[in-house]
């Protein structure tokens, strides 16, 4: 059994993916109603946008959970150079 991994921020994106989940389902309505292909594009780039960006919110919380229990207590001064890899990666 593996072990627990809850982040502060697993709320927020449980908040956003069961949103993203709603979405799906209303494309899929969309699609057997025979709605527009446009509008079911522009919802699918929605739905696909938000489960996007709940990955990237997993990872980012991810990573600065496990970086600060690894660094622990450095000084400021030692801490700098893995704040700034934190900081960078909100880029990818």
């Amino acid at each position: 059994m593996s072990e627990s991994h809850v982040h502060n921020g697993h709320p927020a994106i449980i908040k956003r993916l069961k949103r993203a989940g709603g979405h799906l389902a209303k494309v899929v309505e969309m699609i057997e109603a025979g709605r527009a292909c446009l509008e079911i594009a522009t919802q699918l780039q929605a739905v696909e946008s938000a489960i996007a960006s709940a990955k990237r919110t997993l990872v980012q919380d991810h990573l600065d959970h496990c970086l600060d229990e690894v660094v622990g207590d450095l000084p400021a001064e030692r801490r700098q150079p893995i704040d700034e890899f934190k900081q960078i990666t909100k880029f990818l």
